[in-house]
């Protein structure tokens, strides 16, 4: 991540905390006022995502997995990340069943 980048996502990180709308001049001030330069596109790009994403949201699946930020951008392909967390749940039920079959009816310590 840039300096700028991870400036704009403390910057968004406070707003949402205090509960004060995010905008691209909000975000630009608080960057500013921390002393961090960054490049004119990283508070808009923040301030339309925070339009169009909820940050509880982001907040919430930040750590499910590297494909999931990407994702997470584009409002289009939300509905593929509502596909994949069922596949998830099946993989896990399957595992739960296998270790089922382990159990042979003896003992290695018998």
């Amino acid at each position: 991540m840039s300096t700028g980048e991870l400036a704009c996502t403390y910057a968004s990180l406070l707003l949402h905390d205090d509960g004060i709308a995010i905008t691209s001049e909000k975000i630009d001030t608080l960057v500013k006022a921390a002393g961090v330069s960054v490049e004119s596109y990283w508070p808009s790009l923040f301030a339309k995502l925070a339009e169009k994403r909820s940050i509880d949201d982001l907040i919430l699946n930040a750590g499910s997995g590297g494909a999931a930020a990407p994702v997470a951008v584009s409002a289009p392909a939300g509905g593929a990340v509502a596909a994949a967390a069922p596949a998830v749940e099946e993989k896990k039920e399957e595992v739960q069943e296998e270790s089922d079959d382990d159990d042979l009816g003896f003992s290695l310590f018998d």
